[in-house]
Order: structure tokens, then sequence, then C-alpha cells
């Protein structure tokens, strides 16, 4: 049974409403288009779009708009990935309509003025040269950047100071119109209310929103050769990120693979490369792993950060956990408790509803339905150790992976 409401405005944006017993709501609205559809001019121009709908619209200038949910203890926010623009918000529930009136205003109706964008921009370049002084940070754009060479997917979400330095109000015009495909947003609720109201006020916010059927052209990445790159950086330890292109979000060897980077290095402090490397030898304070599918393609990587005389042994080890996966089927024991611990982490995320409504819009904009709790924890349920042991084979092939280390200038 579906725990959740789906409606669809004739100009296709789709209202996602789940209902839950809180004095507090979390709503968000949610774009298909994102960082990996600017043209080779435009890199860093979804987020630049990103921060300028607070700036100024058609009938509030920037104070009203910060001002609009702040002053009822609203918390209001926004966010841009390689495939998606997020605008979100939690609030008391008596705050609603105030809200959709807020997310329909900044969406469609920002002027993007000419001062605003300068201001921005100079702030977006403080980011950048911020993000750039935190090397865990970006050796992950760095090793994105050689894992999808030549490729939008591998650019910066940010940009860089070059790209973000030329990006004007003809940019966004065109990028808007090509990529805000109105049958591709969902406005999303999670909150005390009957649905008929939550209908009727998206109908009066969002029903005379001009219906946009833009066709996105997303490309594919190729796979890319195996890789070692190093680079000196002003720091004071090494940073190394070793990884691959991986399963798309739709791929059937999805789950396998979320569930195998949680036993490899996920959550917790009980995940084999922390135990090995960290509870061990003592050898890195971080050592992670992460797995992220994008519609068309993947990224695994294994990040940690370690004493440069003490890198070799980290890498070392890391390969051999890799290579254990490869070559060892996990046990009956084994596959039922990783399985079960994956299981209980995601309950437990459920527990942050924001991220819950979120999770939820991108699926029904990806696959055009929501999967039940149950009907996750069906296909973990379902994974094998022949799985597993396929999956390592394909993505942790060393031969196949990319290593990416910034060392300490000497």
């Amino acid at each position: 049974m579906m725990d959740y409401q789906v409606y669809t405005l004739p100009n296709g944006i789709r209202i996602l409403f789940k209902h839950a017993a809180s004095t507090i709501t979390h709503s968000c609205f949610i774009v298909n288009a994102g960082s990996r559809d600017e043209t080779e001019n435009q890199i860093g121009l979804a987020h630049f779009i990103e921060h300028l709908l607070f700036k100024e619209t058609e009938r509030r200038n920037t104070n009203q708009i910060l001002n609009r949910l702040e002053l009822v203890g609203a918390d209001l926010n926004a966010y841009t990935t390689k495939e998606y623009t997020c605008i979100h918000a939690s609030l008391l529930n008596q705050h609603l309509e105030r809200t959709i009136d807020l997310f329909e205003d900044i969406l469609f109706h920002s002027t993007f003025p000419e001062d605003e964008q300068e201001k921005e921009r100079g702030v977006i370049l403080d980011e950048i040269a911020s993000y750039l002084d935190q090397p865990e940070e970006a050796i992950q754009d760095d090793f994105e950047s050689l894992l999808f060479k030549e490729h939008p997917i591998g650019n910066n979400i940010l940009g860089t100071a070059e790209t973000v330095s030329k990006l004007n109000s003809a940019d966004i015009k065109a990028f808007m119109a090509a990529n805000n495909n109105t049958h591709e947003m969902v406005f999303a609720v999670f909150g005390d209310y009957d649905f008929k109201k939550v209908i009727k006020l998206s109908e009066k916010y969002f029903g005379d929103i001009a219906e946009n059927s833009s066709k996105k052209h997303r490309i594919t990445p190729l796979k890319n050769a195996f890789g070692h790159h190093v680079f000196a950086k002003p720091i004071s330890q090494t940073h190394c990120i070793i990884g691959n292109q991986a399963y798309s979000s739709s791929h059937q060897h999805k789950t396998g693979l979320l569930l195998l980077n949680n036993l490899l290095g996920g959550m917790g402090m009980s995940s084999r490369l922390n135990l090995e490397i960290r509870e061990k030898y003592g050898i890195a304070y971080t050592i992670e792993s992460n797995y992220t599918a994008l519609t068309d393609t993947g990224i695994f990587s294994i990040y940690f950060g370690t004493d440069s005389e003490k890198t070799e042994k980290a890498t070392k080890l890391v390969y051999r956990e890799l290579r254990k996966l490869r070559d060892q089927k996990l046990g009956t024991l084994q596959m039922h408790q990783t399985k079960q611990k994956f299981i209980g982490q995601i309950a437990l995320a459920e527990e942050s509803r924001m991220g819950l409504i979120i999770s939820m819009a991108k699926s029904l904009i990806d696959f055009n339905a929501i999967d039940t709790l149950q009907q996750v924890f069906d296909k973990i349920n379902a994974v094998t150790a022949e799985d597993l042991l396929e999956i390592s084979n394909e993505i942790f092939d060393i031969d196949s992976m990319v290593t990416l280390l910034f060392e300490p200038k000497q």
C-alpha cells in the first residue's frame, strides 16, 4: 500500500504529499536540472542561478524574500547537484501557504538583476577559494574530473573563477528555458494536512505557470581508463581517493553496490575499512567509501587522509580489503549481518523527514514511482552473495580504478 499521494497539474508539475502527525512541515521543490546540463561556457551556472533565486523577484526584494519565512521561525535553504536543483523549507504547519507563495515567486518570477549578479559572483568566487583551501573537499572534485574526463559530470558544481566571472543574464535565460521542464518538477509536502488542501494551494500558486516541455540532451559518459595521479599541494598530510565509475540509479546491481559500500566503508565505526585502517593500525583519522548513483552512471570512491610516510601502507590495506571482496564470497552469517545493519540504518534515516521527502521527490522524477520501506528492504534481502562477488569484481577491479593523491609540497 502506498503511503503517499501524487497529483499532476495541467502544466506537468507534480504535487507529492506524505502525511505526518506533526506540528512541523517539511517541503521541497525539485527541478530536474543541475550542473551536468550546463554547456561548456556555462560551467557553474546552475549553482549561480540557485544563489540568485533569493535575491530579487517581480514582487520582492532580497530582504523580503529572506524574511518571508525566517520571521515566522521557518528554515529556508537550497542546493545544487549534478542533476537537480532543490529549494527546501521546514516550517510550522500554519505557514504552508506562505511557503508555497514564496517558492512560486523565487522559482518563476526572479528577475536576476545585474547588480545582484555581481554581488553573488563575488560570494561564489569566495566560496570557490574557500573550497580549494579544504583538500578533503577539493580532492573529490578533482577526482570526479579525472573519472569523467571531458564530460559535464566531471565539472565542479561551483564552476571555476574563470567560468563564473563570465556568466551573464543571457546564460541564465537560455539555461532555464532549456532545462526547466515543468514535467520534471516536483513540489513535495510532508505534514499534517488533508491532501485536498495541498492540491488547492498548489493549484492556486503553481497552476498558472506556463508549461515547458523542453527535452534534455544528456550524454552518457564513456568509461575512462585506469590512472594514478599525484599532485603536490601546500598541505600537511596526504589525501587520497581511489574509485571507479559505477552503476546508474536504475541498474539491477545498484542495491548490491549500496550494500557493499556500507559494508566496506559506510556509516558507523564497524565498517571494514575503519576497523582495519583506523582501529587496527591507527594510520588514518578518516577513512570512508561512498557510492552515488546518477541517472546513467555512478561514482564509487574511497577516501582517506594520513601522514605521508603512512600513505603507501594505507593504500595497500585498502587494496587488500577490495581484493578480499573480489576473492571471497560472504558467508551466510556475514550476509545476514550486513543486510540487517543496512536495513536498520535505512529505517533510522526515515526519521530525517526532510531527507526522506527530498528522496521521494527525486524518485518520482527519476522513476515516476516511489518504493515503500518494505520494498526497499525486500530489494536488500534479495541480494545474494554471488551478486556481491560479481559486483566486487566489476567495480573493485584495481586495474580499472582511478587513484588521486594530494601530497604535501617538499
